[in-house]
């Protein structure tokens, strides 16, 4: 997948704006402040919909305005463009049409356009808390299987009706007897789930260790996927794991009725992240861990590619700062085999395999 051109309509920092960037490594480059990650925030909300940030829709818009417009053009691997409008404004909310055709359902359009992110923030991945993980390998395994999509989306809305029933049950406002049927419809849920988190683990963890040693040669990573049901190394199918979940459930009953909370399952997993079998939360520097996000991101563009059959867009916020030369070195090594990168920095470089740009020379309006 190649992003050949983007077009910005009162998008954040933009009154109007077009950006065609190069088909391998493109470097944005202005001072802080110039709008920089808004371009790339702009790429991908037409790639998935919304912002990498988690900045709300109506924040998007420029100044005074009352909307906001993006229009994007893809080509696929097969040779097709992919052309992409997406808008936002106060009175009618967001609206996408991708070639044309409006787009009802936004996850429907999730994966179409695979796109992997790198931003400082996101450091909270690898110590932050484990909503960031979760989310992280949701947002992966989302953009190559639709079917995982709807189960993640189906199991929250049955999660908070369980949760609401165990709460009417504790307040004596409901009967017991509906919560089986609940119980059962999350537990196969989560199941489901968690056998594709352990799918995609096994497959990532093989590839992301090699590309690991291509930026820190000394230093060996491991992932951990953590449960309140323990170690899953028994479980050979969903059945089984749908089985553990009820009775984990019904164990747990008194517990949860206190709490009026649904006590495990994929909501409350976890990664736990190693680097030479040391916790990285607990004993990495800075370095380690922002080492240890670009390999992570940079490990996703294998598997994306290899699940959907199109290389992602990268898009690299700001990715040298706090990195020694030799690691820059070997990043840009990496980037240079993948697709296309889209690179931001307060600084311009030149060399044979980048092609910089000036943010200030983007401006049209």
């Amino acid at each position: 997948m190649r992003l050949t051109r983007i077009t910005y309509n009162n998008f954040r920092n933009y009154r109007k704006m077009t950006f065609e960037p190069n088909a391998g490594i493109t470097l944005l480059y202005g001072s802080n402040g110039s709008g920089k990650t808004n371009i790339l925030e702009g790429i991908h909300y037409c790639a998935l919909t919304k912002g990498f940030t988690s900045i709300a829709d109506s924040d998007c818009i420029f100044d005074s305005s009352d909307y906001y417009a993006l229009q994007s053009t893809c080509l696929g691997e097969n040779g097709s463009d992919i052309e992409v409008r997406i808008s936002f404004s106060r009175e009618k909310g967001k609206t996408l049409f991708v070639n044309n055709n409006e787009i009802k359902k936004f996850s429907n359009h999730v994966g179409t356009i695979p796109c992997i992110t790198f931003s400082p923030p996101e450091i909270s991945i690898v110590s932050g808390s484990p909503s960031e993980r979760r989310k992280f390998i949701d947002n992966i395994i989302c953009q190559s299987d639709k079917k995982y999509l709807k189960d993640l989306l189906t199991y929250r809305r049955v999660l908070l009706q369980r949760n609401a029933l165990l709460a009417q049950i504790s307040e004596k406002k409901s009967s017991i007897n509906m919560l089986p049927y609940w119980s059962e419809n999350l537990s196969v849920l989560a199941a489901s789930i968690v056998f594709k988190r352990l799918e995609f683990l096994d497959k990532f963890i093989d590839n992301f260790r090699d590309l690991f040693k291509k930026l820190s040669i000394n230093e060996e990573p491991g992932i951990v996927y953590r449960s309140v049901l323990g170690r899953y190394d028994n479980i050979r199918n969903i059945d089984e794991l749908a089985a553990l979940y009820y009775r984990k459930y019904d164990d747990n009953l008194r517990y949860e009725l206190l709490r009026s909370q649904t006590s495990c399952g994929p909501h409350r997993d976890d990664l736990e992240f190693y680097i030479n079998d040391k916790e990285i939360k607990k004993y990495a520097s800075q370095g380690q861990l922002r080492t240890f996000l670009i390999g992570l991101k940079l490990a996703v563009y294998d598997y994306l590619f290899d699940t959907t059959h199109e290389k992602p867009i990268c898009l690299l916020d700001d990715i040298f700062s706090e990195l020694d030369t030799q690691r820059t070195e070997n990043i840009l090594s990496i980037l240079q085999t993948l697709g296309q990168s889209i690179i931001t920095s307060t600084v311009r470089r030149d060399s044979d395999i980048i092609s910089s740009v000036s943010v200030h020379d983007l401006i049209n309006d």
